[in-house]
């Protein structure tokens, strides 16, 4: 029985996966620069959910590299739409402090061999909220600092799952928050159509080609 609960709940969470990557191609993330490279965060995201499905240390270092790089593409994404250099600088202080507050409150769990490998991933991400909340700032929608937002959220839920073992689950808050977080992030690719570089009309394309 136990057995066909963990099978049973492996596929609904690549199901659920799944379905934010669908959403992203559904929103036109084939059509944008912006949108294909969103759709190639989302793909390693949904590689990153199938390789922490497995508990050995092996499969979660994967899972860390797929997230790792997921979030590498986010940031391209964020930068090629655009962002405002005052708002980076006005959220890298909270971010950052953040971040170190999370590295001194992980480093008592985390055996000394993963420690530079969480310590590199913490750094990724939190360059991701960063490089969102200048999306923000240079007028683009909401969704992607609220999806990159609740990603850090999720993720801290993950390290105290995997890290802490507290007695009750982090999956009870963690799963709504990442799916959430990636749902909002898949619908910025159809809420940022107008503002992708890669959809601006050449100017020297003739009339017939714009």
């Amino acid at each position: 029985m136990l057995l066909d609960n963990q099978a049973f709940a492996a596929v609904a969470k690549l199901v659920a996966s799944s379905a934010f990557v669908l959403l992203a191609i559904s929103a036109g993330a084939l059509t944008s620069g912006y949108g294909t490279v969103m759709l190639v965060g989302l793909v390693l995201s949904w590689f990153g959910d199938a390789f922490l499905i497995g508990t050995s240390r092996g499969w979660f270092l994967l899972g860390l590299v797929s997230f790792l790089l997921a979030h590498i593409a986010y940031v391209t994404a964020f930068v090629n739409l655009g962002v405002a250099r005052r708002w980076i600088v006005s959220a890298l202080l909270p971010v950052l402090a953040i971040a170190i507050g999370v590295l001194f409150w992980l480093q008592a769990y985390v055996p000394a061999e993963l420690m530079w490998p969480v310590r590199l991933y913490t750094a990724v991400i939190s360059l991701m909220v960063i490089t969102a909340f200048g999306t923000l700032g240079a007028g683009a929608t909401p969704l992607i600092v609220t999806g990159a937002c609740l990603f850090y959220l999720s993720d801290l839920s993950v390290a105290a799952l995997r890290f802490t073992e507290p007695s009750l689950s982090t999956y009870v808050l963690g799963l709504p928050l990442y799916y959430s977080a990636q749902i909002c992030l898949a619908l910025s690719v159809a809420a940022s159509s107008n503002r992708d570089p890669s959809k601006a009309p050449r100017k020297n394309a003739p009339p017939g080609n714009r």
